[in-house]
């Protein structure tokens, strides 16, 4: 073996020191993907639900879904109105008014759109409402779902209870909590102790969640309540969703049983969160409203715990005025990927598809 003179050695060196490095500095394989386009409206008068003939569901908003482990699809609504609705935004108050509804969907072709089996109800033809409220403005406004998971055939909502709104793009909640059934999401209880009671300053980090069922936990992403904060993580074993003290809180480094102790994984402003780890990227994926830019964007990481990638643009508000949710459908894995979008004009909700490119 011919061995190199010293200074051609110190430059082979060098070159691979160099390579070495720009190798790790390398940002892993992501995701890129397309704006969405809409598929079909889901609800109101004119959607393929037709829920105002069938449900009195004449306008609603949201829809977060998740898989009920037993071959449906479930989808909570918010505040959700009937005959005498407005046409124009939530309200009003005499308007057949429910805080919250869900429809039942095993339809696994979401081409041409998300066909409801059923709605639960609670008197036939009218929807009716899951968890209660006392529609009272500055006690408890209304109780929204802000998430939704299923463990060994039992169902949770993450939900918040709304004090009071504030101007556009805010509200303040007493608290969140999680609300379970055993019956496909017929009737629910609310967990006395499972519960998140907000600050004084209003500003608890986990009043409005994402659920995501991964390795054998349970992670729960929050924000305060609005559209306005970060985004932080906790986690919990899959079998203890309803036992608070199991939850342990990403503290930047590790998991840390204090709450207080929770730093952001995404920079905000953040509204409207949904997280699921998606199979065919490899990657975890995170779509929400961007309130500063009004788009709905994606964000896509390794972990949960980040590093989260810049923002791509899902659906913008040049073209769908007055948007918000976002929620990802749980069959949608890619390359197309589902999502559910509001407009506050309509008050209805759009099925969206989107395309996902592994980088």
């Amino acid at each position: 073996m011919r061995l190199l003179p010293p200074t051609a050695a110190g430059a082979s060196l060098l070159l691979v020191a160099a390579l070495t490095s720009s190798s790790a500095a390398e940002p892993e394989p992501g995701v890129t993907v397309a704006p969405g386009e809409p598929v079909a409206v889901l609800t109101g008068a004119g959607s393929i639900n037709a829920t105002d003939l069938r449900y009195q569901v004449h306008g609603t908003d949201l829809g977060i879904m998740w898989d009920d482990g037993d071959g449906n699809v479930l989808m909570a609504f918010g505040d959700t109105y009937g005959a005498g609705w407005g046409g124009n935004g939530a309200g009003p108050r005499e308007a057949d008014w429910r805080c919250n509804v869900l429809a039942v969907s095993s339809d696994r072709d979401l081409g041409d759109g998300m066909t409801f089996d059923t709605m639960v109800q609670d008197r036939p033809g009218d929807a009716g409402q899951l968890l209660d409220c006392l529609q009272q403005n500055e006690v408890e406004e209304t109780v929204i779902p802000t998430a939704g998971i299923a463990v060994g055939g039992r169902s949770f909502i993450h939900y918040m209870s709304v004090h009071h709104w504030g101007p556009a793009g805010s509200w303040f909640t007493n608290h969140s909590g999680i609300a379970w059934s055993d019956d496909g999401g017929t009737t629910w209880t609310k967990d006395p102790d499972a519960v998140w009671p907000n600050t004084p300053a209003w500003d608890s980090d986990f009043q409005m969640t994402a659920f995501a069922r991964h390795g054998g936990h349970v992670y729960l992403f929050g924000t305060p309540n609005g559209r306005w904060g970060d985004a932080h993580l906790a986690r919990v074993p899959s079998g203890r969703v309803l036992d608070k003290d199991a939850y342990r809180y990403w503290d930047g480094s590790g998991w840390s049983r204090s709450e207080a102790a929770a730093a952001p994984v995404t920079d905000g402003p953040i509204g409207e969160l949904s997280v699921q780890y998606n199979e065919y990227t490899g990657r975890w994926l995170m779509t929400y409203l961007d309130e500063s830019r009004a788009q709905i964007v994606l964000r896509d990481a390794p972990r949960p715990t980040g590093p989260w990638g810049d923002e791509q643009v899902l659906a913008d508000g040049a073209d769908y005025p007055a948007l918000y949710g976002g929620f990802l459908h749980p069959w949608s894995s890619g390359p197309d990927l589902y999502f559910a979008l509001t407009q506050w004009g309509p008050y209805n909700v759009t099925l969206m598809r989107s395309t996902l490119t592994r980088d």
